[in-house]
């Protein structure tokens, strides 16, 4: 665990070290990818099959092998438990309610030249989910790429999956027939994402691709975007604690521990006032860890890349916060808006002592799939607009002609484009 102080001469340069760490895929990734790609668009369900036997020790050797039925998403959520199942629901009801708002709006008007033009936002015809099924299951995962391309109207929505040995999570199974998923493939890796872009002799291909993967997930996603649409490439999990030394460190601690859970190459750091504070959250991570099923991965990732930087007032930590543009930022003050209002960069904010970054990843409803590794200088988490495109409009008359097209012919002709300009004159009888 790395300790730094802001009165510390070396300061700058170690946190400029800190902001700089990746965290992510090498080369050998991105040429594994590239491998597994090209025999994916050559050979189709052939590869697919071959890699799916290799990797999941799962024989794709009949028709019902592929995919996961809707009758049996059906079954698995009809068999859950009732607190399982409301809790399933109430998380897809917040989710879809928060999701619904987004819907952009259309729009159809004519200035005052008499020039008419506008927008229309649609769906695409297709996406794709990849739901992660090594690691971790995680039927929260589908809800959140699933329901906000429902409510942007997409017709066909695919959701890929690899099933170990044959084995898929009841649970995302049941997320699957609750969010409304047309189809389920057995398959995972890379060559899932191929199959979604690509189309294979099964599989009819997509037109964007989201959800949460490892390392040659994310990398098949990033080499494959212009063939389809991608929501982002996304890298290990990310948590920054902003904390004054009124906290509970058991609740810190836990807060910290989270995001070390999900992977060795996962980032949790807390800044903090208070000296005596850091000392017993770092004091607490040890307890916190022995009493954890994932102590092996989560201790692996504190070990590695967990941080605390103490600084002689919070008001340093917007500054810090907005370098670090972490996926996930939590400020645990009493007061929380004031440091809320200088947070220029984070995928997503968590104001106060009662909002564990947890609760985000469940029930509270805004998307949990968020910018990683200093994305959120530019980008933001998945939406309902991650499914829609625009398409503008424009249409005149032969007055509205009149009016503005003599300028669109000067700069036509100043482009050294004439035949743009020839198109406006024949109607202007110029």
């Amino acid at each position: 665990m790395l300790r730094l102080n802001t009165r510390d001469p070396k300061f700058a340069q170690a946190f400029e070290r800190l902001v700089a760490d990746r965290r992510e895929s090498g080369e050998n990734v991105a040429r594994d990818v590239q491998v597994i790609l090209s025999d994916v668009k050559n050979r189709g369900d052939t590869a697919l099959t071959e890699m799916t036997s290799r990797w999941d020790q799962y024989a794709l050797a009949q028709d019902s092998d592929w995919q996961v039925s809707r009758e049996d998403c059906h079954e698995a959520f009809e068999a859950l438990k009732p607190d399982l199942r409301a809790a399933l629901e109430l998380a897809a009801q917040r989710i879809r309610a928060f999701h619904e708002k987004q819907l952009p709006k259309n729009r159809d008007e004519t200035d005052e030249l008499g020039v008419r033009m506008g927008s229309k936002w649609r769906a695409v015809d297709a996406a794709g989910l990849y739901v992660p099924g090594g690691r971790a299951a995680y039927p929260s995962s589908l809800l959140m790429n699933a329901i906000p391309a429902k409510v942007a109207g997409v017709e066909r929505l695919v959701v890929v999956t690899p099933t170990p040995k044959g084995v898929i999570n009841p649970l995302v199974m049941a997320a699957a027939h609750l969010a409304g998923v047309d189809e389920m493939w057995r398959i995972g890796g890379a060559q899932a994402v191929a199959a979604l872009a690509y189309g294979t002799q099964r599989i009819k291909p997509v037109d964007v691709i989201t959800g949460p993967g490892n390392a040659w997930v994310a990398e098949a996603k990033r080499q494959l975007f212009g063939v389809v649409g991608i929501d982002m490439v996304a890298g290990p999990s990310e948590i920054l604690v902003i904390a004054d030394g009124q906290n509970d460190p058991d609740w810190t601690a836990a807060d910290l521990l989270s995001q070390a859970e999900h992977d060795p190459a996962a980032q949790s750091i807390l800044i903090t006032d208070d000296p005596l504070f850091a000392d017993t959250v770092a004091d607490r991570i040890g307890v916190e860890l022995a009493m954890l099923p994932t102590a092996r991965v989560a201790a692996e990732s504190w070990n590695t890349h967990g941080t605390i930087i103490e600084v002689a007032s919070l008001d340093e930590a917007p500054a810090l916060a907005n370098a670090l543009a972490a996926e996930h930022v939590q400020i645990a003050t009493g007061k929380p808006e004031a440091l809320f209002k200088q947070i220029r960069h984070a995928g997503s904010v968590f104001l106060g002592r009662m909002t564990p970054e947890a609760v985000g990843d469940y029930v509270a409803g805004p998307n949990h799939v968020l910018p990683t590794g200093r994305r959120a200088r530019f980008s933001s988490g998945l939406s309902v607009l991650d499914f829609m495109k625009r398409t503008s409009f424009i249409q005149l008359d032969e007055a509205a002609l009149k009016a503005i097209g003599p300028a669109a012919i000067e700069l036509a002709e100043a482009e050294g484009l004439p035949a743009h300009a020839r198109s406006i004159e024949v109607r202007l009888g110029i």
